[in-house]
């Protein structure tokens, strides 16, 4: 299990990475859960559960000059598996340099040593602490961003230190081995492509041809004389699937098998695959190219057969989740032996847990009612108990609950009444204790263990109830709201109103959105309202900045409201929010109409210029970074998911995209874009740029060179900044009127 930080994407949530605390993923707890693992100053420890003295697993003395990013305990826990020297593949560090220490013998050993430095990938221990196998991407060349390369499974046996090869690239260049491709990666959150079964005998693994996915050319016009291209495989609206299967090695003989799953490799998705606990057998879930049929497979790597076990169907779209464990991606929990299984679904309207029993191939609904389970976390066998994240009053807040797995009696909120806010657990393996933390608008980021079924604090100096003041919101000029629009469609969000108002006065408003199903900005989290893009402090500056979420963001209020966008993308989720700032306008009648701003990064930049170019009316000012522009441009997995298949036509896709309604714009427009964006491609800047020109708009246009989706290369995010705050003020002045 290995122990990381994990930080949220850059799509549009710069405040919630500089403002949120975030629970290390998957905290690794000792066997009798008296404590948990964590890196403190370059030294590995047992944190005391119950505020004892930190025990020193390994020393940073014993690592010389290695700074571990993160590290992975064996089985038995002799030995450590150590990951450092770390280098991005997109988006996320997962090439290195692993060392290998041996508690018993004292023994630091690196891995890999024939192979170029920081080039292995997902290192893992063998069940009987033998061996360790890892990826190796073939021809890295210079460019660490460079992913069209073809990759392999290695294994190393640690007492000999001999390492074989167990795939093959076959002289392809794009033949991908136990990690993904870049689609993959982006859109179903898949990076680690290997799974040991439990007696480290077999490896099951994915392999990607991505052959057939035409390459997308960023262009790198500074860092030589001549211009050069960097290559991403990146399949685009309607163009060809990434062809992918599933493969397992026998470690015995080195032999491999390929699963056989009906139909076309390339004409479907395999987003998520696990070994079943106590067997030889996978489960692997197998999606149709329209992203609404879900099938799961069971394969016995005994005798070969596969049996379609568990179907499910939505007339939008099926969601692939990631749940229950970080380092557990298939978001399936298994239970009672491995006997049943645990999982979620939207079948009756609301996203609820089921559990499946594999032998009857029956299934039982465990959680009842209007509400959605956002986030299951953990299951306690002992006392046969469910937890899990939900809210059922507010969308705007995040809890703990629990409930039977029976699916009998009520479900019970377990994080105190007190506490508004969003919470977030790491729960111990038998559900003895969890790592708690809390935040909301105005309390700042707290900790502490508690102890459960009870939420008790085991340490009373680390007490949150006892430090938590409720006082503190009367010192915030935020609050959140509630407004309904003439679509009696009803919006939560928040507003920061400008300090020390004066009476009759009118002041100017700047809306951030988002409004997309990748994410939600009206949460009550700390550092709600405040914009990490403004070099300042609106409210003191004297501007109203409010944000809430529409139709197709991923609030929990059921199924409905998730995918009323369907195919309407840039059509339902931009009338939301046009209709919600009239709201806005009704209810607060200290807001400036003739000064309104918009502000959105990747799916808030589209939302943004569709706010300028369809409702001029209403929106004057805009600050967008990083859209799509041409919802064809983007790839093929989040578009056709949410805007369905681009080959019973197009129309929907135009009427969605900013381009169609550039003739429309009459007001004030800062453009900013990456042109090393491999996500968001900077052809997007162009195509607005082009059809701008054409109406005889008036524009600005900011590139930033070689730069990626979040634009923070070479210390380029202060002068995002200092370029947002300067358009704002000068087009949208703050102070009352």
């Amino acid at each position: 299990m290995k122990i990381k930080v994990t930080f949220l994407s850059a799509f549009s949530f710069f405040n919630s990475i500089l403002y949120s605390q975030i629970l290390p993923s998957d905290l690794q707890w000792n066997d009798d859960e008296t404590g948990y693992y964590m890196i403190k100053q370059n030294n590995i420890i047992l944190v005391s559960v119950t505020g004892q003295k930190d025990t020193t697993i390994l020393s940073s003395k014993v690592l010389g000059e290695i700074s571990i990013e993160s590290f992975d305990l064996s089985k038995n826990k002799n030995k450590i598996l150590l990951f450092t020297n770390a280098k991005k593949v997109w988006r996320y560090k997962t090439r290195g340099d692993y060392f290998v220490f041996d508690f018993k013998q004292k023994k630091l050993t690196k891995i890999g040593k024939d192979f170029p430095p920081s080039s292995l990938m997902f290192a893992k221990f063998s069940a009987d602490e033998k061996s360790i196998a890892y990826v190796v991407k073939n021809n890295l060349k210079n460019n660490i961003r460079n992913r069209s390369t073809s990759s392999n499974i290695f294994i190393e046996d640690l007492e000999k230190g001999t390492i074989r090869k167990l795939t093959t690239s076959e002289g392809k260049e794009k033949l991908i081995n136990g990690t993904f491709d870049w689609v993959y990666e982006e859109e179903f959150s898949c990076r680690d492509g290997f799974i040991f079964n439990e007696d480290g005998t077999k490896i099951a693994f994915w392999q990607v041809d991505a052959s057939a996915v035409k390459d997308f050319y960023m262009i790198n016009n500074t860092d030589s004389i001549y211009s050069f291209t960097i290559p991403v495989e990146y399949p685009k609206v309607g163009q060809d699937l990434t062809a992918v299967k599933i493969g397992i090695i026998n470690l015995k003989n080195q032999r491999i098998n390929w699963v056989p799953i009906p139909g076309a490799s390339d004409k479907f998705y395999l987003p998520r695959m696990t070994w079943i606990p106590g067997t030889d057998q996978l489960m692997i879930q197998q999606l149709n190219r329209k992203q609404n049929h879900s099938k799961i497979y069971l394969h016995d790597t005994q005798n070969g057969d596969t049996e379609l076990i568990l179907e499910d169907t939505d007339a939008a779209w099926v969601d692939v989740r990631a749940s229950w464990s970080k380092n557990q991606l298939a978001g399936w929990k298994f239970i009672d032996n491995g006997k049943s299984f645990l999982y979620l679904s939207e079948k009756d309207g609301w996203a609820h847990l089921y559990n499946f029993n594999l032998k009857t191939k029956k299934e039982k609904l465990v959680t009842k009612g209007a509400f959605d389970v956002i986030n299951p976390l953990a299951y306690d066998k002992n006392n046969k108990q469910v937890y899990f994240i939900a809210s059922k009053d507010n969308p705007t807040e995040r809890y703990l609950y629990s409930c039977s797995v029976t699916g009998i009696g009520k479900v019970k909120k377990i994080t105190p009444k007190i506490l508004d806010g969003v919470h977030s657990y790491s729960i111990s393996t038998n559900a003895k204790y969890a790592l708690h933390s809390f935040s909301n608008y105005y309390t700042r980021p707290m900790r502490a263990v508690i102890s459960l079924p009870k939420h008790n604090y085991v340490n009373p100096e680390e007490d949150i109830l006892k430090k938590f003041d409720p006082e503190m919101k009367i010192h915030q000029p935020m609050e959140f709201f509630k407004v309904t629009t003439v679509d009696d469609t009803t919006l939560e969000g928040w507003i920061v109103k400008p300090k020390d108002m004066v009476a009759k006065k009118k002041y100017p408003v700047l809306f951030y959105f988002y409004s997309e199903p990748a994410g939600q900005t009206g949460l009550n989290r700390y550092g709600a309202g405040i914009n990490s893009l403004y070099d300042g402090n609106l409210s003191d500056d004297g501007y109203v900045y409010v944000t809430f979420d529409g139709r197709g963001t991923p609030a929990p209020k059921g199924r409905d409201w998730r995918k009323a966008i369907y195919k309407k993308i840039g059509q339902i989720n931009v009338r939301d929010m046009a209709m919600g700032a009239k709201a806005i306008f009704k209810k607060y009648s200290f807001i400036d109409t003739t000064r309104v701003a918009v502000h959105g990064w990747s799916g808030g930049g589209t939302a943004t210029l569709n706010c300028l170019f369809q409702y001029p009316e209403i929106f004057h000012t805009g600050i967008a970074v990083a859209a799509v522009t041409n919802q064809l441009t983007y790839d093929n997995i989040y578009q056709e998911r949410y805007m369905g298949s681009p080959f019973n036509g197009l129309e929907n896709y135009i009427n969605g995209s900013p381009l169609k309604y550039v003739e429309n714009f009459k007001g004030n427009l800062l453009y900013i874009h990456g042109t090393g964006d491999d996500n968001v491609h900077y052809q997007n800047a162009e195509l607005l740029a082009n059809e701008l020109i054409k109406y005889k708009k008036v524009f600005y246009m900011l590139p930033y060179p070689n730069r990626s989706h979040s634009i923070h290369e070479d210390n380029a995010y202060p002068h995002v900044r200092l370029m947002f705050t300067d358009f704002l003020r000068k087009n949208c002045p703050a102070g009352g009127k």
